[in-house]
């Protein structure tokens, strides 16, 4: 099954960003998008999750040309069907890392994975509120957050950023076996080849192009 499918897309902000990308991600696949700083990888994942609208171009998520949708049935699909990692965890401050996941988990009406807690060494922290917890801790919250929601897409830009190296190699471990049991897709963006290195594909951001690396 086709779970994203985009065309010809473009993007210029005062300056061409980049032109005419086309891809492909079915179920249970991941793609890894590489580049220096700056080439567009960002901008190209929030055209791809729905964020921001091309200059021109389409982009279908199950089908679905999301840039015609309305704002209701953008905000259904965000919230039932992607699951968006940033570098930044956006979690809640006022809240302790388990009503984080509480809130996603009650707007996706799914129940929190307590085995997931375990594998993400976030267990014995959960109880405790996010600005007592370190920014790996955070990171790992946030991961746990999204993957509660059981996202059919997930977008994930640096998500593994403020992780150690091993803490980070057992994230891509997580995400491999969630792509494998729920037949979900990742896109990824990452300046880490050897991460890059474990999805399916690898497309490489440069001079304005995306190719298969």
């Amino acid at each position: 099954m086709i779970l994203l499918n985009a065309t010809s897309l473009s993007h210029a902000f005062d300056y061409p960003l980049f032109e005419d990308i086309s891809l492909t991600l079915n179920a249970g696949e991941s793609m890894a998008i590489v580049g220096v700083s700056g080439s567009g990888k960002s901008t190209l994942l929030h055209i791809l999750s729905s964020l921001l609208r091309p200059n021109s171009g389409k982009v279908e998520l199950f089908e679905n040309d999301i840039y015609t949708l309305n704002d209701s049935a953008l905000v259904q699909l965000r919230r039932s069907d992607l699951g968006l990692i940033y570098q930044s965890h956006y979690l809640f401050k006022g809240f302790s890392a388990y009503e984080n996941l509480e809130v996603a988990s009650i707007l996706a009406r799914q129940s929190i994975d307590e085995h997931l807690l375990k594998r993400l060494g976030i267990e014995n922290v959960i109880r405790q509120k996010v600005t007592e917890l370190s920014g790996g801790q955070q990171q790992r919250v946030s991961i746990a957050r999204v993957l509660s929601k059981k996202p059919r897409l997930i977008f994930a830009d640096e998500p593994t950023g403020n992780l150690d190296r091993v803490t980070a190699l057992e994230v891509m471990d997580i995400f491999e076996d969630y792509l494998r049991e729920n037949r979900a897709g990742m896109v990824l963006v990452t300046h880490d080849e050897s991460l890059a290195s474990r999805c399916t594909y690898i497309y490489r951001m440069q001079n304005g192009t995306l190719k298969r690396a």
